[in-house]
């Protein structure tokens, strides 16, 4: 199914499916985080090993407020400067962050942490508002080919095997730069 619906993609993500849906620089797999099925549908579709982890993509930062309450108020305050005063075209930031129990062991893969970022994509704000929550973000492509910039190279790659929302990318060129909270360590810049 190809939509422009976003209610149409929150329902495909409420019902365990996967999702293709374009982010800030290049289109993304998403599913519901809590279902672990789903998510190792995107393992298999991106030939990805678990180990590795996945990055979780929230609409607001309320979604995620309670990974940012452990963090020194400096840093914290650096990480939601980062996600709120930021021009559309500016590269995103994907923070490390201590994981609580909330988060499935399979999101957070080899790590004590978690990958998040909150969006200003307005496809994916209202997206992930629809969902009622954060969903996973990981690059739309099988592992070791490019991600997919348009629908129709994620259709190239994937086909019928998902679903897809239909939207323009954002007018970041790279996708997001990696921070660990903790260290200050620029993990993919």
């Amino acid at each position: 199914m190809i939509t422009t619906s976003v209610a149409e993609a929150a329902q495909t993500l409420k019902q365990g499916k996967v999702l293709a849906y374009p982010t800030e620089a290049v289109w993304g797999l998403g599913c519901d985080p809590f279902n672990e099925q789903a998510f190792n549908e995107i393992l298999r579709l991106k030939q990805r090993p678990i180990e590795k982890g996945v990055i979780l993509l929230a609409g607001q930062i309320s979604q995620v407020e309670h990974l940012l309450k452990g963090i020194d108020p400096t840093i914290r305050e650096q990480i939601i400067q980062s996600w709120t005063q930021r021009a559309n075209n500016e590269r995103a930031t994907t923070w490390l962050l201590p994981a609580d129990e909330h988060i499935p062991q399979w999101i957070k893969g080899n790590h004590t942490q978690v990958a998040v970022r909150v969006t200003n994509h307005p496809l994916c704000i209202a997206l992930c508002n629809a969902f009622n929550g954060f969903i996973v973000s990981t690059s739309a492509n099988p592992a070791g080919l490019e991600p997919a910039r348009s629908l129709q190279n994620a259709n190239q790659y994937f086909g019928a095997q998902l679903d897809y929302l239909n939207g323009d990318l954002g007018l970041s060129r790279e996708p997001s730069k990696i921070i660990d909270a903790s260290t200050g360590t620029v993990i993919r810049a």
